[in-house]
C-alpha cells in the first residue's frame, strides 16, 4: 500500500494513501487428476439433484399437490415426500437447519473445508462458470492474452459468448429455483406460454442476476470477504483434521532444478508454481493454511503432475494431518484420528436432534387446536347476573378428510357453550373441519357468576373426532385457558 507524507506540529509521519486495494483477477488453469474427477462427480451429481428433483411426483391423494419436493406459498405446507409439514410446525425446519450446522462443524472437523471445496452452491456454479469460459477464451495463458489484447471483433465476439451463455445458465438455476415454490410442469409450460405469475417471476429473476453476479464476476470474493466461514472454520479444526498441506520439510528449500544438478541439499518443490496456476482463489498453499483456501486439492493434482515428470515422489501438497506430518517429518507415522472428542460430540449431537424429529414425525397427532381468548373486554357481566368470555378456536385437520368433532369445557360447573351466530347454548357442540384446513370459530362460555371461585379460574377445552368413536380410545386432544370473572 503507498503511503503519503503528513507534517503533524512540525513533524512528519508516514499514513496510507488508500486503504482499498483493487482485485487481482484469478485465471485458475485446467488440471486433471483425482481431485479434478472428484469435483466434476460432485458438480454433475449435484446439479442433476437440484434440476431433477422439482419433476419427482408423490401421491398425496385427491386435492393435494402431486410434487415430491414443495414448498406451497399459497397452502402454506412445506411438502418433502411422504412428510407434510404446517406453518406451526417450523421449529421442524428450525431443527433440519440446526443439524445441517453441525454436520458442517462435524465435516470440517474432519477434512477441513470439503464443504466449500465440493459441495457449496457457489463452487458448484463457480466450476461450471469457469468451464464454460474455458471452453470460450481458452485456458489460464490465452485468457491472460485475451484480457490484455486491445478490443477487436474477435474478442468481443468471445466476451458476448461467454456472458450470453453465463445468462442461459443462470437463467436455468432461477427457473429450477422457482419450481421449487410451484408445480414444476405449470411453471415449464407457463414459461413457453410467457404467462407466469408475479411470484415465480421474481424468484426467477432473482437466481438469475445473483448466480450470474457471484458465479460469474464474483468468484473467489464471495469465499473471501462475503461467506462467513472461513473466519470460523479456526474454531472447528484440529490438529487430527484432514487439510491441504505443503510438506515444507520435504519441498524446502525450493528453487528452479537444471538437469545437471543433483537433488542433495535442496527440497523437492522446484518453485513451479504449478500450485497456483490452479487454485480458484490464488493463494499459494506453500505458505500455510490461509483462509482462502476452499479445500478444493486441485493443487495436490497440479503438483503430482510436475513431481511424475521430474521423477520425484508423489504428495508434496497432500491431505494431511498436522500430527501426521510432524511425525512424518521426523521419520515416523502418525494414525489419522478419525473418532476424537470434538468429532464424537458432534456426531452425538446430531443422533440426538436425528431422533428427537423423527420421534416427533411418527408421533405426532394428525388434530391439532389452538385457543385464543378474548383481551378486550375481558369477560361480559350478562343482565341475568351470568359471566360471559368470548374465544378464537382453531382447529388444524391435519388428514385429506372432513371431519366432525365435539367440543365441551370442563373446569366451571354450569358452564354452556355456543358458536357465534347460533342462538344455541350447550355444555357441547359439534364443530366440522374440511380436509387438509384450519377451521377458525368465535365461541362464548357462559358461566354462573355463582361457579366461579377467583378472578381467573382454569379451564380445559377438550376436542373429540366423532369420527374416532366406537373404534377404541378416540381421538382427543385438550387445551388449557382461563375463564376470567369479576372480583371476588
Amino acid at each position: 500500500m503507498s503511503t503519503t507524507t503528513q507534517t503533524h506540529g512540525g513533524g512528519d509521519e508516514q499514513v496510507p494513501a488508500s486503504l482499498f486495494a483493487a482485485r487481482e483477477k484469478v485465471y485458475p488453469k485446467s488440471v486433471a487428476g483425482k481431485y479434478r474427477k472428484l469435483k466434476w462427480i460432485a458438480l454433475v451429481v449435484l446439479l442433476a439433484i437440484y434440476y431433477v428433483v422439482p419433476w419427482i411426483r408423490w401421491d398425496r391423494g385427491p386435492a393435494a399437490p402431486d410434487q415430491a419436493v414443495l414448498v406451497d406459498l399459497a397452502g402454506p405446507r412445506l411438502y418433502f415426500f411422504f412428510i407434510e409439514i404446517w406453518p406451526q410446525e417450523i421449529y421442524y425446519l428450525t431443527g433440519l437447519l440446526i443439524m445441517a450446522a453441525i454436520g458442517l462443524f462435524l465435516a470440517t472437523s474432519l477434512a477441513g473445508r470439503i464443504w466449500c471445496g465440493y459441495a457449496c452452491p457457489q463452487t458448484v456454479w463457480t466450476d461450471l462458470y469457469v468451464w464454460i469460459e474455458r471452453k470460450i477464451e481458452g485456458d489460464r495463458s490465452e485468457r491472460i492474452r485475451l484480457d490484455k489484447s486491445p478490443l477487436s471483433g474477435a474478442k468481443v465476439l468471445k466476451k458476448l459468448s461467454k456472458h450470453l451463455a453465463w445468462l442461459v445458465v443462470a437463467f436455468l438455476t432461477g427457473g429450477a429455483w422457482a419450481m421449487y415454490f410451484t408445480d414444476a410442469p405449470t411453471l415449464v409450460a407457463g414459461l413457453f406460454r410467457l404467462q407466469i405469475d408475479e411470484l415465480s417471476l421474481i424468484f426467477i429473476a432473482l437466481f438469475t442476476s445473483t448466480t450470474y453476479l457471484l458465479g460469474g464476476w464474483a468468484r473467489e470474493q464471495v469465499c473471501t470477504y462475503m461467506c462467513p466461514w472461513p473466519r470460523l472454520q479456526g474454531a472447528m479444526i484440529d490438529e487430527d483434521s484432514l487439510i491441504v498441506t505443503y510438506e515444507s520439510w520435504r519441498g524446502e528449500p525450493r528453487g528452479a532444478k537444471r538437469k545437471s544438478q543433483d537433488w542433495d541439499q535442496r527440497g523437492d518443490c522446484i518453485d513451479c508454481k504449478a500450485c497456483i496456476h490452479v487454485c480458484p482463489t490464488g493463494i499459494d498453499i506453500r505458505e500455510g493454511l490461509q483462509m482462502e483456501c476452499i479445500g478444493c486439492g486441485l493443487c495436490v493434482d497440479a503438483c503430482n503432475e510436475i513431481m511424475t515428470k521430474i521423477s520425484r515422489p508423489l504428495n508434496l501438497i497432500t491431505f494431511d494431518t498436522h500430527n501426521n506430518q510432524v511425525a512424518r517429518s521426523h521419520g515416523s507415522t502418525a494414525h489419522v484420528r478419525l473418532i476424537r472428542p470434538r468429532t464424537l460430540i458432534y456426531g452425538l449431537i446430531i443422533v440426538v436432534l436425528a431422533g428427537m424429529m423423527v420421534a416427533g414425525l411418527v408421533f405426532r397427532p394428525q388434530l391439532d387446536i389452538s385457543v385464543l381468548r378474548d383481551r378486550a373486554p375481558l369477560f361480559v357481566t350478562l343482565s341475568d347476573g351470568d359471566i360471559r368470555n368470548g374465544y378464537t378456536f382453531k382447529i388444524s385437520n391435519m388428514t385429506r378428510y372432513a371431519k366432525d368433532y365435539s367440543l365441551r369445557l370442563d373446569g366451571v360447573a354450569g358452564a354452556t357453550l355456543a358458536v357465534v351466530g347460533q342462538e344455541d347454548r350447550v355444555e357441547r357442540i359439534d364443530l366440522a373441519a374440511r380436509p387438509d384446513t384450519v377451521a377458525t370459530y368465535r365461541i362464548y362460555v357462559r358461566a354462573p357468576a355463582r361457579a366461579l371461585a377467583s378472578t381467573s379460574t382454569p379451564v380445559t377445552f377438550t376436542l373429540t373426532d366423532k369420527t374416532t368413536v366406537g373404534r377404541g380410545a378416540p381421538e382427543e386432544v385438550d387445551y388449557h385457558s382461563v375463564f376470567i370473572g369479576p372480583d371476588k
